[in-house]
């Protein structure tokens, strides 16, 4: 559930904002937060004395705080010349990436600047962005930290410039056509227009929702400004080291979009679960268990190692399309298939068609595991048909 407050001010009754229409060139800036209560005062300031001067804006809060976050943002906002609006979120879904996608589809204005709340990115620089963008006819203009002008001398230590370089790096490696002309990645800091986001297309997993929106609905037009990355006011950062699995997990999410790349997904995890079969049967052989038996056991083991890799790593997005006993039963039931399958066409393809049986085996080997990789996807986690598929999303583990 979510709790809105707006704040007065300027333009800022809920009255006067329904009537309103925005101004062409004005911004709403997004700002997602979590128990960032001793920035929100800075941050308001900073905005008042470098925005509104420039351009019409409106600010909208979306917080996932546990502290006393929004009654902070609420009382700074009676001072500020513009509306401002808190979006408190009792279930952060998505994350950080979550908070800006229910920011974007609260925005009023031509422009979303999406920023963080600790300070560590510049108000001054948001009319910049938009100004850029319109001299550009862009529909998302990023501000970096990796081209001439832009440093990022807010990062603390060695170990935070070390990941985000190398996040920069693999992000970059893993999706070169997408992020064509965008040197940071990591950034959370852009501008991008509203009629330019396809909210329905975002699946937005942690904290890193540029990498979303530049690899699942990139507008045509990108440009970038270079921009100083502070030092963050108050306060500590939220990065941790289960933040960082989030973000692999979503780079694999976002790699393995298309079929090809889950098939070939799929084809790498069904090879890792080697390992666990062969040492489940090692172990069962070791206490005196008869191989084949043992064979049929162990071959679970691999089966459950799948079935986590799979749905944590291929088919995350689709696990509220079916309860979590119905989707382990039909992959162990595929899985399992492929054994009783595979004999009866290697002797096919001996005794049919003459071939020999190393040939034969690889052959049906690559025909079961296309079968198992269609039936998975067909039968696992696709949405039934006839069921509405968001009352299947509220089901999902």
């Amino acid at each position: 559930m979510t709790h809105e407050y707006t704040a007065p001010g300027k333009l800022g009754d809920p009255a006067v904002q329904a009537a309103e229409i925005a101004e062409p060139g004005a911004v709403t800036i997004v700002v997602p937060t979590y128990n960032e209560s001793a920035n929100i005062r800075q941050l308001l300031h900073q905005i008042t004395e470098s925005v509104p001067s420039r351009l019409p804006c409106e600010v909208v809060f979306v917080d996932d705080s546990t502290d006393d976050t929004p009654e902070v943002i609420h009382e700074a906002a009676k001072d500020c010349p513009f509306p401002v609006t808190v979006l408190h979120r009792e279930e952060p879904v998505g994350g950080l990436g979550g908070a800006v996608v229910e920011g974007m589809k609260a925005a009023g204005s031509d422009w979303i600047v999406v920023m963080d709340g600790d300070c560590q990115h510049p108000p001054s620089l948001v009319p910049e962005l938009v100004a850029t963008g319109e001299r550009a006819n862009a529909g998302l203009v990023v501000a970096s930290r990796y081209i001439k002008g832009g440093s990022r001398a807010g990062l603390a230590g060695n170990y935070r410039v070390a990941v985000s370089r190398g996040a920069t790096w693999l992000t970059k490696s893993l999706f070169p056509r997408k992020l064509r002309g965008i040197s940071d990645p990591m950034s959370g800091f852009f501008a991008i227009r509203r009629s330019d986001i396809t909210a329905q297309a975002l699946k937005p997993l942690g904290y890193k929702i540029l990498l979303e929106l530049a690899v699942r609905s990139r507008p045509r037009q990108v440009t970038e400004v270079p921009f100083v990355f502070q030092d963050r006011f108050a306060g500590e950062s939220k990065s941790s080291a289960q933040e960082g699995f989030r973000f692999l997990r979503h780079l694999i999410g976002l790699r393995t979009a298309s079929p090809v790349a889950r098939m070939v997904g799929f084809g790498l995890i069904g090879a890792s679960g080697f390992l666990p079969n062969l040492v489940g049967l090692w172990a069962l052989m070791a206490v005196g268990m008869h191989y084949v038996p043992a064979e049929i056991l162990a071959n679970q083991l691999g089966v459950a190692w799948n079935f986590v890799l799979i749905e944590h790593l291929l088919f995350r997005d689709r696990r509220g399309h079916r309860r979590w006993w119905d989707r382990v039963g039909r992959f162990a039931l595929l899985a399992n298939a492929d054994l009783v399958l595979r004999i009866p066409l290697i002797a096919l393809f001996v005794d049919r068609f003459g071939m020999g049986v190393l040939s034969a085996t690889a052959l049906a080997l690559v025909t079961t595991f296309v079968l198992r990789f269609v039936g998975t996807e067909a039968l696992v986690y696709l949405p039934r048909r006839g069921r509405d598929s968001g009352t299947a999303a509220r089901r999902a583990v």
